[in-house]
């Protein structure tokens, strides 16, 4: 880490040095030195009052000091006034009072929020950010304002004779082929480090698994996030493991993102208006995680016209449909998605007469309700449900038995949200959430012995499930105090009921036998405030508390958690940014396969399992290069209190008691980050790459010793490209590279034991395993390519996209095994399940 981080500081102090601006020589920080310039350099008189000598300044390139009307435009930020009379030139403070706008920015077609939008007043350079349903309120002392958001036309809006609350509607950019480059002057540059936002048209134009748009499978192509394993949408961040994500959607946690096994996730991108991940800095509104916050909002619906999109693809359709109920006041969006693999491959198995039939399938369903109440007030619906399910059909008739055998895994999720916004003056606004989320894992297994003989029939049913719910309630608060000061405050109440696992057995000749963990119950709130400050006109912070609590049992434990991020501009397009963020966890996953079975388990902290903790630190340097956006980030984390399966456990043992099964230990991860990103023009995408390390320590786990986490990958290498050919075609393609996955296998074995069995000389081996993790499997990439053809039709528009998943055919190993069928030269086996795998879908837009 002290490498990383020396390389860190050498980078910043090349950048750093790297910017220096000069004007005939004369450096300029303060307003009197400005006047030492002009007397030495110009033929003007001038008069000032003295308290104007040591206002602060900051000279921008291309200002030609020596030209009034220059001069005019560069003091007005400041406050200052220029004068001509003559040869001589009168500064004074402007007199004219600043007033406040409010407003919505919205999408000029749909009337959708623009989350994130900035809004910036000309006459003094300062600005603020949309909030997550468009709100801003803005103290301007000039007669327009600026207003842009990516993708979206740039707008300056004169405010002269405007009254009452504005709603912006921008329109988006005619033409993506056309460069567009706006100035810096006028974005609002946020106090964030770590975070990355998505839209959903850029997340459709990559090439993706199966053609299935998937939005966790774009975040694995962002630095800091790594894939479970090959084809999944798992994820892990910073050296993380799974359950340390909190994945928000419309504010509602979801404990199970995965559909398949986690070769898809549970996202709908023709559902979703906004994604926002945060790796680092974390806002003290956000806590119960300690790895990453994924943000995802939903689609409010068009206020003023139907309309719709989907798609039908080799393994799954979708179609999604939103509009206006009452034009300008109610909107509905509704998405639906289910994948058909059980009805290409069941018939085909009953054709063949198969002993076996396996089928899987999984669907959801989008839905929310938009309404504006009054000027001051809306209130919103939104619901999510959906489900997997997975089942083997084994069934053999031999002379004298005939066996049937019925396994079925089904698992999924509900989510629910009650917002009401509400604006009490034109500095408060308001969100109260009412929450509910479910997640549920059944397996059932049934078996049948018929005998031709008077033998009497066997019968056995073996049940198993888990769940875990929650019933939640916060209120959050933005308070525009000024330009300077955006403060968020507020509270969560949650309570979870969970069923960490019970299984039911039954057969022709015992009774119903039930065990496992009985249901337990957490309570858990939080409070935060934080303030979104500026500092200076170069340096704006983020600086904020969070304090949680939960009761487990008879025991309270609480958590202070201080969070701040610093952002510090130095010159036109380089800032420097660094943050430190404690967080607390209750709630844990016990992990039995890193492919997204949903067999995980979410268990509670309690009276012994104590919460997780982490502390990071991160410290960045970002800069803008014509059309490019380049980051460097470095990071330290450490966690305390971590979990994981004794050696040998597993979810359906046979113990009451899910604690009995755990161990408990701590953890640290530190790496580099780069990404290099370009949004705009005709060819777009990014680079990430990303340099980590990240072990795990357990008393009684690999005796002792620190060890490799199971996702502990060295390097991991992101290119995404797109081009848009032209105004009908667009081409795609990923190439991702990462280090292979640490596993822990034998090196030698020998004999133990001779036995006493038919089979001379057989003898029973034992592996030899040097360390937990030890191992590595080979290093993974792959090539992803894809071309889309769209057409204009009367109805609106129609699209033939065609790709290649894993174009040169690399066979990735899923995971390795140990061959025994030679038992004297015994070889390690690999497993690869996708090969290269060519896709075709059709797309469509009304």
């Amino acid at each position: 880490m002290v490498k990383v981080a020396s390389g860190l500081v050498f980078v910043c102090m090349l950048l750093v040095t790297s910017v220096v601006y000069s004007q005939s020589n004369v450096k300029i920080e303060r307003f009197r030195d400005l006047v030492t310039y002009l007397e030495t350099h110009t033929q003007f008189k001038f008069a000032y009052p003295e308290k104007l000598a040591n206002v602060t300044l900051t000279v921008n390139e291309g200002v030609n000091l020596n030209d009034p009307k220059h001069l005019q435009q560069w003091l007005a930020p400041y406050g200052i006034e220029v004068v001509r009379k003559g040869n001589l030139l009168i500064f004074r403070k402007r007199n004219k009072a600043t007033k406040k706008i409010t407003g919505f920015v919205r999408d000029a077609e749909s009337g959708e929020s623009l989350v994130g939008a900035n809004v910036i007043d000309l006459a003094s350079g300062k600005g603020v950010a949309a909030n997550t349903f468009g709100f801003f309120s803005l103290d301007t002392s000039g007669d327009s304002i600026a207003v842009s958001f990516v993708g979206y036309t740039y707008n300056k809006l004169s405010i002269k004779n405007a009254g009452g609350e504005l709603l912006i509607a921008l329109p988006k950019e005619e033409s993506v082929l056309e460069e567009v480059l706006i100035s810096g002057n006028d974005i609002r540059e946020l106090p964030e480090i770590s975070t990355i936002r998505l839209s959903p048209d850029k997340i459709k134009k990559i090439p993706v698994f199966m053609g299935e748009t998937d939005i966790l499978k774009t975040l694995q192509l962002l630095p800091g996030v790594q894939a479970a394993s090959e084809g999944t949408a798992g994820f892990q961040v910073r050296g993380g493991g799974p359950d340390q994500n909190l994945i928000l959607l419309d504010g509602v946690p979801v404990y199970n993102a995965n559909h398949l096994f986690g070769f898809f996730s549970v996202f709908n991108a023709d559902a979703i208006n906004s994604v926002e991940l945060i790796k680092g800095g974390f806002p003290a509104r956000y806590g119960g995680r300690l790895s990453s916050i994924v943000d995802i909002q939903m689609k409010e619906g068009n206020l003023h016209e139907i309309e719709g999109e989907g798609a039908i693809g080799l393994v799954a359709s979708r179609v999604t449909v939103n509009g206006p109920i009452k034009k300008g006041k109610t909107s509905f969006m509704l998405s639906a998605r289910r994948t058909y693999i059980d009805a290409l491959t069941v018939p085909f198995a009953k054709l063949a007469d198969s002993e076996r039939i396996m089928g899987a399938s999984f669907w959801d369903l989008n839905a929310k309700v938009n309404h504006i109440l009054s000027p001051r007030d809306r209130i919103y619906l939104s619901f999510y449900s959906g489900k997997d399910r997975l089942y083997d059909d084994y069934s053999i008739d031999e002379v004298d038995m005939k066996e049937d055998e019925y396994a079925e895994i089904k698992w999924g999720n509900v989510t629910s949200a009650f917002r009401w916004n509400h604006k009490y003056t034109d500095q408060l606004f308001s969100n109260l959430t009412a929450t509910y989320t479910r997640y549920q894992f059944e397996l059932d297994r049934k078996v049948h012995y018929q005998y031709s003989d008077d033998t009497p029939d066997i019968s056995r049913n073996n049940q198993y499930h888990s769940n875990i719910s929650d019933v939640g309630l916060k209120m959050d608060f933005d308070y525009f105090l000024n330009n300077d000061h955006l403060i968020k405050f507020g509270a969560n109440v949650v309570y979870h009921t969970l069923r960490p696992g019970v299984s039911n057995f039954r057969s022709h000749i015992q009774a119903d036998t039930t065990f496992g963990s009985p249901e337990i119950n957490l309570g858990e709130m939080y409070i935060y405030a934080e303030d979104e400050v500026t500092l200076s006109r170069t340096t704006r912070a983020n600086i904020g508390v969070h304090y949680s609590a939960a009761r487990a049992g008879s025991k309270t434990y609480t958590s202070w958690q201080p969070r701040f991020t610093i952002n510090q501009r130095l010159g036109h397009a380089l800032s420097v940014k660094a943050s430190y963020a404690r967080m607390a966890q209750y709630i844990h996953l016990l992990v039995n396969s890193g492919i997204g079975l949903p067999t995980d388990l979410w268990v509670p902290s309690t009276e012994r399992v104590k919460p997780q903790l982490s502390d990071q630190v991160a410290l960045g340097v970002s800069s803008v290069y014509k059309h490019f956006e380049i980051s460097v980030e470095g990071y330290y984390k450490w966690m305390d209190n971590l979990i994981e399966y004794k050696d040998g456990a597993g979810f359906l043992d046979i113990d009451s008691e899910w604690e009995n099964k755990v161990e408990f230990g701590s953890g640290k991860s530190y790496g580099a980050e780069l990404f290099i990103q370009k949004k705009s023009g005709r060819s777009t995408g990014w680079i990430a790459y990303t340099w980590s390390k990240s072990t795990r320590e357990f008393d009684n786990l690999n005796f002792g010793k620190s060890f490799p986490y199971r996702y502990d990958r060295r390097h991991n290498v992101s290119i995404v490209y797109n081009l848009a050919i032209n105004d009908r075609i667009d081409f795609g393609a990923v190439w991702v590279y990462n280090t292979g996955n640490a596993v822990t296998l034998p090196t030698s074995t020998y004999p133990k034991a001779t036995w006493n069995s038919n089979e001379p000389g057989y003898e029973d081996f034992v592996k030899h395993y040097p360390g937990r993790n030890s191992s590595r499997m080979k290093d993974y990439h792959r090539l992803d390519l894809s071309i889309s053809f769209k057409k204009a039709k009367r109805w609106g528009e129609r699209k033939w996209v065609f790709g290649v998943y894993n174009t040169y055919n690399r066979l990735n190993p899923m995971y390795i095994e140990l061959d025994d069928e030679d038992r004297l030269n015994k070889k390690f086996r690999q497993l690869a399940i996708f090969p290269v795998i060519p896709h075709i879908s059709y797309q469509f837009k009304f």
